[in-house]
């Protein structure tokens, strides 16, 4: 019996609720949001991770063709002239 009472009153609870709360059909938080977070989060560390590659290899081409310039000019099979105007040359992109 004392089940009962506790039954229908619980049920008299909900019944007057509100509506107010996250299971109440309407203006709770928008948990959808979280995986599109972590989508945008992992896609953008990896485009920085991707740009940064193409970039740091870049720069390794035109550091390595320096040097080789560098390396002629020290061995002496260029002058000063042509080894500043090869160098401008290679840093012109």
């Amino acid at each position: 019996m004392l089940a009962a009472i506790e039954t229908a009153a619980a049920g008299a609870a909900l019944a007057a609720h509100d509506g107010v709360g996250p299971w109440a059909g309407g203006g709770g938080f928008p948990f959808w949001i979280f995986p599109i977070l972590w989508f945008v989060l992992i896609a953008g560390a990896i485009a920085l991770f991707w740009f940064g590659r193409r970039r740091r290899e870049r720069w390794a081409g035109r550091r390595a063709g320096e040097q080789a310039l560098a390396e002629r000019f020290a061995n002496g099979d260029i002058d000063a002239e042509e080894y500043r105007a090869r160098r401008e040359v290679l840093r012109q992109e």
